[in-house]
């Protein structure tokens, strides 16, 4: 213990009462040993007492916030949500501010009849990517793909019926491709240069930047960082008859680039350092020039990289100023844009295109008229937002990943890494398939719906995963996507209450424990202990003990349809129930599905 002197005399200071009564009851005590025929009165009332209980609270304060920014300054103590975004944002992870639900929408469109009997072809327009629809909560969707509506495919049905049992009009079915978001443009004012410039996009829920360009015409491009100078675009391949490739993958300097950032809700564009003065070349520099050195020779004789030489290309980038940016992005119009089948009937803005043989302006006008539009499926990719514990996880795994999948944790960090405008998975894992010959990878995955429950991922969101994974993958990996198994469970106990306490009170107390402990969604195959939830039955104030516990597979018209055998999972003691790789458990209803009885 440390000591200090005063008035010639050892004086004893313990630095570790830090709280409140600890630090009040050394200073009393100090006072009593070295100042007996100072003050005496160290009754509540008094003002001695009143000074030593404002210098207690202003130390038991000082050495909170001294632990609570220590805490804070580590990534595996902070729990300030911003500050383990920030954390991460050092490991690489970046976190996206706003996601985006994908879904197939169909379209139904009136269509005159023709000459031979049959639909008119003339007026079957095409619906052009860019349109838009709304949801009953406000959410707009974005087609992604024109939409032909004299596609062969498409289902054709008569529509109407004259007096003399011919023909009035058919009805076509069409589908295509939506994601949820709305194009905005923004058009944002630059001054002075400066370096390292970060510019905010006046609006929330920003999905991506589609385009950049300021007011000379120069068009900026997103990289995933800022010293990366190369992009690859795909070019058209004129002999692509001939190697059925249909584009040349073409490398291209970008030496106006910026990255995005997101901070609660909020889109940063954030440049790097150079000016259109240090901007000397808009062509590829050879390698030899930038990232070996030569030394004066006209030769190599060394060919390890210089990785340092990088960062001597365009300054990370040219930093737009004196000049106004023309922003495209997309943007979420609502905070719910999951949306259950049926949900999705409103039309905002529609893009048709007719063929040039439609010359008649009224019929053009009715086919218009007549779209109609509905989900047949829900439209997912939302989940919600990560909790600090879920998100150090994930940028952790993130970070041993390297950008590329190896293990089994690499699928599964990169999984939840495919950018927001293509869909967000809430859970997956990912399995070997012994049954397979070449040891075939099978990724199962599950969404979430409109409501926050766990439900199949569409066709498009798994899709765009498996084209996601395929740059990440081993060469001689093959992945499957496939569908989780969601198993809603309930539960049914029995507990003896404590003498002279309301049952009733103990009973809600017990419902809302067992509601927080399941609140957040289990892992896929995680384990359910059943000694966890006599412990948080046991912990409930007034509960002396619980007489039985049973869990239940819960089935029907709001349940999952997945029949889930608990008996032959359970272990042979009872204490844990054994969940395949595949299957995740959910309390779905946990007011309905907790059900028990306090004796």
């Amino acid at each position: 213990m440390p000591i200090i002197k005063k008035d010639k005399q050892i004086v004893p200071v313990n630095y570790t009462n830090r709280d409140f009564e600890s630090i009040r009851n050394d200073l009393i005590n100090h006072a009593k040993i070295y100042y007996p025929d100072t003050y005496k009165d160290f009754s509540a009332a008094s003002f001695g007492s009143f000074m030593v209980d404002t210098v207690a609270y202003v130390g038991d304060m000082l050495s909170f916030y001294l632990d609570y920014q220590a805490n804070e300054s580590f990534f595996e103590t902070a729990v300030e949500y911003e500050n383990v975004v920030k954390h991460a944002r050092q490991l690489g992870y970046r976190q996206e501010a706003a996601q985006s639900s994908r879904g197939m929408l169909t379209f139904y469109a009136k269509v005159p009849v023709g000459s031979d009997g049959g639909p008119d072809t003339t007026y079957m327009p095409i619906l052009q990517r860019g349109s838009t629809f709304s949801a009953n909560s406000g959410a707009v969707y974005t087609i992604v793909e024109d939409v032909d509506f004299s596609n062969p495919n498409n289902l054709v049905t008569v529509g109407a019926v004259n007096d003399n049992g011919s023909v009035a009009e058919y009805v076509v079915r069409a589908k295509g491709q939506a994601m949820s978001g709305q194009v905005a443009v923004s058009f944002i004012e630059l001054g002075e240069f400066e370096k390292f410039k970060r510019v905010e996009i006046p609006s929330n829920n920003v999905i991506t930047v589609l385009s950049m360009t300021d007011s000379k015409g120069h068009s900026y491009v997103e990289v995933d960082h800022l010293s990366q100078d190369i992009v690859f675009k795909a070019v058209p391949n004129p002999t692509s008859t001939q190697d059925f490739a249909t584009s040349l993958l073409k490398a291209v300097s970008v030496p106006r680039r910026f990255v995005v950032e997101y901070e609660d809700q909020r889109a940063f564009l954030q440049f790097g350092y150079g000016s259109d003065d240090q901007l000397t070349t808009k062509s590829i520099t050879h390698p030899s020039s930038i990232l070996l050195k030569q030394q004066a020779r006209d030769f190599v004789a060394d060919a390890t990289f210089d990785p340092s030489k990088i960062l001597d290309s365009d300054t990370f980038g040219v930093a737009p100023s004196n000049t106004t940016l023309t922003v495209y992005y997309l943007r979420n119009t609502a905070d719910i844009i999951n949306a259950a089948v049926d949900t999705v009937g409103n039309t905002v803005s529609p893009l048709f295109k007719f063929k040039v043989s439609a010359t008649s302006a009224a019929l053009k006008s009715s086919v218009r008229e007549s779209l109609e539009v509905s989900n047949e499926e829900p439209i997912i990719g939302e989940v919600l937002t990560n909790s600090p514990v879920e998100l150090r996880r994930k940028s952790q795994d993130y970070f041993a990943t390297q950008s590329r999948a190896v293990t089994k944790e690499d699928y599964i960090s990169l999984a939840y890494r495919m950018p927001p405008q293509f869909g967000a998975l809430k859970r997956c894992t990912v399995a070997h398939d012994n049954d397979s010959f070449k040891r075939n990878l099978n990724m199962y995955v599950l969404s979430e719906d409109a409501n926050g429950f766990l439900t199949t991922a569409n066709s498009t969101i798994k899709q765009n995963l498996k084209t996601w994974l395929q740059r990440y993958k081993m060469i001689n990996d093959t992945i499957d996507i496939l569908d989780g198994k969601v198993v809603n469970f309930g539960i049914n106990f029995i507990a003896v209450a404590d003498y002279g306490v309301s049952k009733f009170e103990v009973f809600n107390n017990v419902i809302a424990n067992l509601t927080n402990f399941f609140f957040n969604p289990r892992d896929m195959g995680e384990t359910l202990y059943v000694t966890d939830i006599y412990e948080v039955i046991n912990d409930t104030i007034g509960v002396v003990d619980v007489v039985n516990l049973k869990i239940e597979n819960k089935t029907g018209v709001r349940y999952s349809s997945t029949v889930f055998d608990i008996d032959e999972y359970i272990s042979p003691d009872g204490r844990y129930i054994r969940v395949p790789s595949n299957y995740i458990l959910e309390m779905k209803y946990p007011t309905q599905d907790i059900k028990g009885t306090i004796r």
